[in-house]
C-alpha cells in the first residue's frame, strides 16, 4: 500500500469512527442557542459579549456528552490523524485573539467576528473528513456571516447560526449515511 492510499484509509478512519464530527456540530447547535439567548437580553453589548465568550467554553464536555448517546469514537486514539484534527481545532483560538479585540474597539460586531471565525476554521476537516458539507459550509458561513452581521442585529446573526448549525448537521447526518 502507498503512502496516499495510507492516508486515505485513516482519513475514513477518522470519518467513520468520530462520524465527521457530528457531536461538535450538534454542541455547536446548543452553544449558538445560549449566545442567541444572551443576545436577546438587555444587557449593554459588552457584557453581551462577555456572556458570549462564556457561551463557547461548554463546547467539548457538550460534545463529549453527545458522543457518547450517538456513539462517536472521542479520542480515536489509534488513528495518528486525530492528533491533527485537534491541531485544526486548536487554530481556531489564535483566530479568537482577533475577536478579543474587536470585544472593545467594535463590540457590536464581535459575534459576527466569532461566526466568520468558526465557519473559516471548518475549511480542514473537508480534507481530514473527505467532506463536501465541510467545504460548503466553510466557504458560506463566513460569508453570510459577514453580510448578516453587518446588515443585522447580532441576535439576527446568532438565529441564522442556529439555521446554519442545523441544516450543518443534517448534511452530516446524510454524509455519514453514505459512509455505511
Amino acid at each position: 500500500m502507498d503512502f496516499k492510499e495510507k492516508l486515505n484509509e485513516l482519513r475514513l478512519d477518522c470519518a467513520i469512527k468520530q462520524k465527521k464530527g457530528l457531536h461538535i456540530i450538534l454542541a455547536s447547535v446548543l452553544i449558538w442557542i445560549a449566545v442567541l439567548c444572551v443576545h436577546l437580553s438587555s444587557l449593554p453589548i459588552l457584557s453581551k459579549n462577555l456572556y458570549t465568550f462564556c457561551c463557547t467554553a461548554p463546547l467539548l464536555p457538550i460534545s463529549f456528552v453527545i458522543s457518547k448517546i450517538i456513539k462517536v469514537d472521542f479520542q480515536n486514539k489509534d488513528n495518528p490523524l486525530t492528533n491533527l484534527g485537534i491541531l485544526f481545532s486548536v487554530n481556531q483560538i489564535v483566530y479568537l485573539l482577533i475577536a478579543m479585540w474587536i470585544y472593545n474597539e467594535v463590540p457590536d460586531k464581535m459575534l459576527m467576528v466569532i461566526a466568520m471565525i468558526f465557519g473559516a476554521h471548518l475549511m480542514p476537516y473537508g480534507w481530514l473528513y473527505m467532506s463536501k458539507t465541510y467545504m460548503v459550509f466553510s466557504v458560506a458561513v463566513p460569508i453570510a456571516a459577514l453580510v448578516v452581521g453587518l446588515l443585522c442585529e447580532p441576535f439576527i446573526l446568532a438565529i441564522m447560526m442556529i439555521g446554519v448549525e442545523v441544516l450543518f448537521s443534517i448534511c452530516l447526518v446524510l454524509e455519514n449515511k453514505k459512509l455505511g
